[in-house]
């Protein structure tokens, strides 16, 4: 449980500097300025993170999890993909109500409007591809491959994240709280999948569901 609070205390903290307009937001808005140059690359990176992209990757994570566990026999072998995709819905039940309740303007390189933090798109990114490798990992037998896995992930969200930020459609705190409430998600994930997935040794029969002192 101790995972969660380093990235839950960071998005606390850029919040209450979002909410307040805090000194973080004048050094946020110049880190924009420097960074920000919409082009047809970044663009395209920051697509990576919509939801159309990014759930469906998700979803055949999930179903191959949930077919390779049932397959080996594991024990609550359902409980890491469920935990997977209540991660992924929790994504719009939070960001929808901060972006709300927050109620920041955009950058000027889109259309004068409010509601951009945190980046949904960033958090979208962090727990479907996050979630994915998360699930995926325990499945992999090859160190290589494992690392492979752990590096697309990586430079999926990092495309995505600088996407955002050099296309001007989030500023880059806007990008930074996205990561710490995926973090948040994807480490609630991790602390529910470990409970489940364990394969029931061999000649070991399931739980008896009746009563009595004697065998049978």
């Amino acid at each position: 449980m101790l995972l969660l609070g380093p990235p839950a205390l960071l998005f606390a903290l850029i919040t209450w500097q979002v909410v307040a307009d805090g000194p973080l937001i004048g050094l946020d808005e110049r880190l924009s300025r420097a960074l920000v140059h919409p082009d047809r690359a970044s663009e395209l990176l920051a697509d990576l993170g919509n939801v159309q992209v990014a759930v469906p990757v998700l979803v055949i994570a999930l179903a191959y999890a949930a077919r390779r566990g049932r397959a080996a026999g594991s024990d609550r072998w359902w409980l890491p993909p469920a935990a997977g995709a209540l991660a992924m819905a929790l994504v719009p039940a939070l960001v929808v109500p901060l972006k709300e309740w927050t109620d920041r303007p955009g950058t000027p390189a889109v259309p004068p409007a409010v509601g951009y933090y945190p980046s949904g798109h960033t958090t979208t990114a962090v727990v479907a591809y996050g979630a994915t490798t998360l699930l995926l990992l325990p499945l992999l037998r090859s160190p290589a491959v494992r690392r492979a896995l752990v590096a697309a992930c990586a430079a999926l969200v990092a495309g995505v994240s600088f996407g955002l930020v050099r296309r001007g459609y989030h500023w880059p705190l806007d990008v930074a709280a996205g990561w710490c409430l995926g973090a948040v998600l994807l480490t609630g994930l991790r602390l529910s999948a470990g409970r489940g997935g364990r394969r029931r040794p061999a000649g070991v029969p399931g739980p008896r569901t009746g009563t009595g002192d004697g065998p049978g």
